[in-house]
């Protein structure tokens, strides 16, 4: 298991916001709250449309990493031949179909090929992905195809389970649904790997 105390130039948390996109959004915010009927002027909404205009600066700060160079700063060459996972990576995104956010877990699996990457890697390829405007189903491929493009494994298998606010708040207003997507290559196409993979996800062996 490594444990890296290096710094990662590729991931920083995003404090310092750009002015420019700041006041573009805080006006366009602004109307957004002027056309619900309400008074931006009042004490409470003062500063709200700045606020947001950084809050979502922040949430979408996956437009500014690159993903594929966050695993890269971190590969070792490692003759390890079992399956390696990390599971219950927390995510958090924002539907692009109405711009709620939707919420969950990754589980990320790969069979080595003479490489291998930080763990911590894998939960920041999850960040860069997810926080943009999302889709379930292309966040889970893409998170696959990075980690298979930059390790070169024998297989990735990659599963989020998620809930979205958008089933949640509007709509069908269903408050216990879960969506379960996968995304699979190499030797997670077979289905005995890919079951030992799905079974060791279920599994509470710590």
């Amino acid at each position: 298991m490594l444990d890296e105390n290096f710094e990662n130039p590729y991931y920083t948390r995003k404090d310092e916001f750009n002015e420019k996109v700041t006041n573009s959004l805080k006006d366009n915010f602004t109307q957004i709250i002027t056309s619900l009927g309400e008074d931006v002027n009042r004490e409470g909404l003062q500063k709200t449309p700045e606020r947001v205009a950084k809050a979502w600066q922040y949430i979408t700060q996956g437009y500014q990493q690159n993903p594929h160079e966050i695993i890269q700063s971190a590969i070792f060459e490692e003759d390890h031949k079992e399956m390696v996972i990390v599971k219950n990576i927390e995510l958090f995104s924002v539907c692009e179909h109405h711009m709620i956010p939707f919420f969950g877990k990754a589980h990320i699996g790969y069979l080595p090929n003479g490489k291998i990457t930080g763990l911590s890697k894998f939960a920041r390829v999850v960040d860069a992905y997810s926080r943009r405007l999302q889709v379930q189903e292309r966040l889970t491929t893409q998170i696959m195809n990075c980690v298979h493009n930059a390790l070169d494994p024998h297989g990735v298998a990659v599963v989020i389970e998620a809930k979205h606010m958008c089933m949640m708040m509007r709509g069908v207003e269903k408050q216990n649904s879960v969506t379960t997507t996968s995304a699979f290559t190499g030797v997670f196409d077979e289905s005995a790997t890919r079951s030992e993979f799905i079974r060791l996800v279920n599994s509470n062996l710590h």
